[in-house]
């Protein structure tokens, strides 16, 4: 497998720590790039000196521009809108869950509440993501919990 390019958006900083040290763990051949928001995550993507990440982990609920703007944009930007997005929130609303099936990510993760749940769902997302990207979006296999 070829070294996976990350991207986190959350306005959290121990939320940011916290997926850091849980991919760190994992030992997977990676590349992290933090944001603090929307705003920003959208301006990295659209530097054209900055390489597109595999992967993006999109918080929902920031300020400025919150999760759901960023993948609206994301998915209607040409340069962007085959990149895996996995939504990463504290909600379990099945309003917010359905909002982000529709509007395309690749997958729904309510964060875990505790150190060895994350790590788990992080190695399940990121070592299946080509199966998000490669395949229809499948609703039956969007919401990722442990």
């Amino acid at each position: 497998m070829k070294r996976i390019s990350i991207v986190l958006a959350d306005d959290d900083e121990d939320d940011r720590l916290f997926f850091v040290e849980a991919i760190t763990q994992l030992n997977l051949d990676s590349n992290i790039k933090l944001v603090n928001d929307g705003n920003e995550l959208m301006k990295y993507l659209k530097d054209q000196d900055s390489p597109l990440p595999d992967l993006i982990f999109l918080d929902l609920n920031m300020p400025a521009k919150n999760g759901i703007e960023c993948l609206s944009e994301i998915r209607t930007d040409k340069q962007l809108n085959k990149l895996s997005v996995a939504i990463y929130s504290t909600s379990a609303a099945e309003v917010d869950i359905e909002e982000c099936f529709v509007r395309g990510a690749n997958v729904y993760i309510n964060k875990p509440n505790n150190f060895e749940s994350l790590k788990t769902v992080l190695s399940r997302v990121i070592t299946t993501n080509f199966q998000y990207s490669n395949s229809g979006l499948n609703k039956d296999n969007f919401v990722m919990m442990v």
